[in-house]
């Protein structure tokens, strides 16, 4: 009984050294793989590496979008880096908009913390989930599917809390996918079933060329 005793002592204090409680990234390692970056030493990791403020300022909403999205994901918050979560804060000015877009990389869940924020996802199966959102409310938004929030109800600004189930969830933004970038304006036509003058006029407000 006592070699079962001291055998179990052994794996108990083994495991305990050699648990790793964080790993606070090194992003100036120019180093990340799909697990995530690098840590730092130890030694070197503070307090101050486990608190971010940023989302306690508010973004600039005087864009084409009135909206602005602040993020604690790992490149500005590198305590996150392989704990599976991140955040991020919306602010929509009235009419404002976070178009179309995808988290390739992880599910989020919006809280809204003032201001009325109306949300939607669109299945794999093409059906529309669709809800418009108080204080207090929350909705999730399933990894990989098409979503968007828009502050179309309220006549003030409406900010948002969400999280991530990643230290970098990705974003890919649908408008910008598509007209962007210089994919030639005749295979968007055909792809889209737009016409050559809307194709034209889309890549010219988002900057795409072709």
């Amino acid at each position: 009984m006592l070699h079962i005793f001291l055998l179990f002592s052994l794996i108990f204090t083994s495991t305990n050294v050699l648990a790793q409680d964080f790993c606070v990234a090194n992003t100036d390692s120019g180093i990340v793989t799909p697990s995530g970056y690098p840590c730092i030493m130890e030694a070197n990791v503070t307090s101050d590496d486990f608190a971010f403020s940023g989302l306690g300022v508010p973004g600039n909403t005087s864009n084409i979008i009135s909206a602005a999205v602040t993020p604690a994901f790992v490149g500005q918050y590198p305590a996150v880096n392989g704990l599976g979560l991140s955040a991020a804060r919306l602010d929509l000015a009235p009419g404002g908009v976070i178009p179309m877009h995808t988290h390739p990389g992880a599910n989020e869940l919006l809280y809204v913390v003032h201001g009325h924020i109306t949300c939607g996802f669109i299945s794999s199966a093409n059906k529309v989930y669709l809800k418009t959102l108080k204080r207090g409310d929350v909705m999730v938004f399933p990894q990989g599917l098409l979503h968007f929030q828009i502050n179309a109800a309220g006549k003030r600004p409406s900010l948002a809390i969400v999280t991530f189930s990643s230290p970098n969830p990705g974003l890919q933004i649908l408008d910008f996918a598509l007209f962007a970038n210089d994919l030639p304006s005749s295979l968007l036509e055909k792809s889209t079933f737009l016409d050559d003058a809307q194709v034209k006029k889309l890549k010219g407000v988002l900057g795409g060329t072709g």
